[in-house]
């Protein structure tokens, strides 16, 4: 990240990436993105801006003249797959840094999430609200709670003018709704956002899903709060128990042993398994669980084998993150480059 103080030129009104207000300086990296000042950038570069810098010339600089139609239509299929990819990839990246406690540095992903989502899909669009939840609690976490409630209404309001809104993304707004009530300390209607978030997790993806044991998670902080162990206790294992199998998946898969040819021929293998991988954001979701229930369980009087079982997931997790690391180093540093040499052919 360097800076690079500039003077707005005449009759064009550069804009803060964060603020929106008048802005003063320029990324030196990609030229297209700019700031009121030094604090800003170092959020926005900090957040989101450092993944995106390059992806986000060929989108912010005028387009050079394609003579034909399947030209041009070629270039807009292009454009757009490339914001539906940094949706994507803005959004798991504000998830990841919500898990990480990081709220301050999530805000900048959601909100260029946010701006591609509209920019695709228009500003009514149920494609929208996982933004809205990001921001939502990001503001949360910050103890911004009236901005947390603005935005989840926002998303709210879409949910309901959309019946034929997913049960993942109901269940996503629950989950925050319920965090919200929990941060105000209304622990009742907490906990019955907490159960329609399981309920429609549970529809989408099963009860014994990873996806649904953050439900089961936030519930049990509630009932811990509440001073009502048994409860609590007995949500912890059930989280523990799906992050246990699922993880216990991925190494299976990961440690499974190659068929070794006996004889001429090709080598098959019927019951070749595909690894349920995990995205940023699930890593990160994994870190933070397994790491918070280990805490309370050492704490607190619990059956020693619980506290192996946890210990034995995060001993698989952290496995998996080490050789995944190594895949990962080699797969960014080729991604890159690969990055580097669309934006040199784009400009050609």
């Amino acid at each position: 990240m360097s800076i690079n103080p500039l003077s707005n030129p005449k009759g064009v009104k550069l804009l803060c990436e964060l603020c929106q207000k008048p802005a003063f300086i320029q990324c030196t990296e990609c030229r297209v993105t700019y700031y009121c000042g030094v604090e800003h950038q170092k959020t926005d570069w900090l957040g989101v801006h450092e993944k995106i810098c390059q992806l986000l010339i060929p989108l912010r600089t005028q387009l050079p003249f394609l003579t034909s139609e399947e030209e041009r239509d070629n270039r807009k299929q292009w454009l757009l797959q490339q914001k539906m990819d940094l949706i994507e990839l803005t959004r798991t990246t504000g998830q990841k840094l919500l898990f990480e406690g990081k709220h301050d540095q999530a805000v900048p992903a959601a909100l260029q999430s946010l701006k591609f989502a509209i920019d695709v899909f228009g500003l009514a669009s149920i494609n929208l609200v996982p933004s809205y939840l990001i921001l939502g609690e990001a503001s949360i976490g910050l103890g911004r709670l009236e901005q947390a409630e603005e935005y989840l209404m926002q998303a709210n309001w879409t949910v309901l003018k959309t019946p034929e809104c997913s049960n993942a993304i109901k269940s996503k707004l629950y989950r925050n709704l319920g965090l919200l009530y929990a941060a105000k300390g209304d622990y009742d209607e907490a906990l019955r956002q907490l159960a329609d978030d399981i309920y429609h997790s549970a529809q989408e993806f099963g009860t014994d899903d990873i996806r649904t044991a953050g439900g089961y998670y936030h519930m049990a902080n509630i009932f811990f709060r509440k001073n009502e162990m048994a409860v609590a206790d007995s949500l912890y294992t059930r989280v523990i128990d799906i992050w246990h199998k699922h993880l216990s998946g991925i190494i299976k898969v990961r440690t499974k042993t190659p068929l070794v040819a006996r004889g001429p021929g090709p080598v098959f293998d019927d019951e070749i398994e595909e690894e349920d991988k995990l995205d940023e954001a699930q890593e990160a979701e994994a870190v933070q669980v397994l790491n918070a229930v280990l805490d309370i369980r050492e704490h607190t009087p619990s059956d020693s084998w619980e506290l192996v079982k946890i210990l034995h997931a995060l001993a698989m997790l952290h496995f998996s993150l080490k050789t995944l690391q190594l895949e990962t180093n080699t797969a960014r540093k080729l991604w890159k480059s690969h990055q580097k040499k669309k934006v040199k052919n784009w400009k050609q």
